[in-house]
């Protein structure tokens, strides 16, 4: 079901919901369509057409995040891997049989001196935002569509300027650093959003700022640094009409709800079980103070039926989780050695737990919606 930008605000802030949601946030990881046509999955199952996701579409008016400073290159592209330097001179490499994203292994700022050298990758110039391209938002968002404003992560920015250990010890040993990359970010977010000349209804922030064992910064830091920064920006996009300000952050976050929920955050995102993310746990904690997406454990789908059925029914059918406020889906990509049996078992499963039709009865004169990444 394709649901319009005012129907899933109302699901996600538990205004109605008239039925629950089910989505697919990620999509499958690199080799796992090979897998699938292998065991004689058909070409809609392996781009996920078939599974009659709920989805909704979206349009980015903008975001904040840094920009290009210079012409990447490629070094080396082989059929294994690519080596290539990005726009903001970071060496970049992609395992192209294992990865869709290339990770970086060199970075531009170790100093205050080497971020004032490239602080204009935040600068508005060229405008960022036009009135033709509000004028553009507006009318896709009379036609149904959410509207959403991306902002760098208070977290995420110094990570992908400095790296994940430089990034965490500036927070100690060049706090003056810190602030001025998020100084930075926040007044170029807040110049967008102020001429911003149509409503807003969501604001997304990337973060990633956590792994098994817990988040890489502290409560503490969290709100010296990143508290101001994201209220900052989230009582503008306010007054621009937004009503969810929503963080993506794999791993344990939980010692950090408390300071998400104080810094504005009232969606969540994509809770993983295996970082020790219990979304039922969470929802009976907070209740419907935040929205929650994703949840499902990726890694029972190896598994059998039976246990699959289990990760199910634990999830979906507990009443705290039904109503409005939580969208069901897998905690992040679908892994490579899930058999396409066992991916058809879970849709079917989870739609007859949620009270949804059967995939496979959707008449063909209603097609399904089809697929979209819903990591949103």
């Amino acid at each position: 079901m394709k649901y319009r930008r005012d129907e899933y605000l109302s699901h996600l802030l538990d205004e109605s919901s008239p039925r629950e949601m089910l989505v697919e946030m990620f999509g499958p990881l690199v080799g796992l369509p090979e897998e699938w046509r292998g065991q004689g999955a058909s070409e809609a199952e392996i781009s996920l057409d078939a599974f009659a996701f709920d989805t909704v579409e979206t349009h980015w008016l903008g975001n904040a995040s840094p920009a290009a400073i210079r012409e990447p290159f490629v070094e080396l592209d082989t059929p294994d891997e690519r080596i290539e330097v990005d726009g903001l001179g970071r060496r970049m490499r992609l395992l192209k049989k294992a990865a869709t994203l290339p990770l970086p292994f060199t970075h531009p700022v170790a100093t205050m001196d080497d971020w004032l050298a490239i602080a204009h990758c935040l600068a508005d110039s060229p405008p960022r935002l036009t009135p033709a391209m509000c004028r553009a938002a507006a009318q896709r968002r009379e036609d149904g569509a959410l509207t959403i404003f991306g902002m760098p992560g208070g977290f995420a920015l110094p990570r992908q300027m400095m790296g994940d250990e430089e990034a965490c010890l500036a927070y100690i040993e060049q706090p003056e650093l810190i602030a001025a990359m998020l100084q930075a970010a926040g007044d170029l977010s807040c110049a967008l959003l102020a001429r911003m000349e149509c409503p807003l209804d969501y604001l997304f922030v990337h973060e990633d700022l956590a792994g098994k064992s817990g988040p890489l910064i502290g409560p503490a830091q969290f709100r010296e640094f990143v508290e101001p920064y994201y209220l900052r920006v989230w009582r503008l996009a306010q007054e621009r009409g937004a009503k969810v300000f929503s963080v993506d952050s794999d791993g344990n976050i939980a010692p950090l709800l408390d300071a998400f929920l104080a810094a504005g955050i009232n969606h969540l995102h994509p809770l993983e079980p295996a970082a020790g993310m219990d979304i039922v746990a969470l929802r009976k904690k907070y209740g419907r103070r935040v929205a929650f997406k994703g949840g499902i454990d990726k890694h029972a789908l190896r598994k059998t039926p039976e246990a699959i059925h289990a990760e199910l029914a634990y999830k979906l059918l507990d009443p705290a989780m039904r109503g409005g406020g939580v969208v069901f889906g897998l905690d992040h990509r679908i892994p490579n050695g899930v058999p396409i049996e066992n991916y058809r078992y879970y849709v079917r499963t989870a739609r007859e737990m949620l009270g949804m039709p059967p995939y496979e009865d959707i008449p063909p004169d209603i097609p399904p919606s089809p697929w979209s990444r819903m990591a949103i």
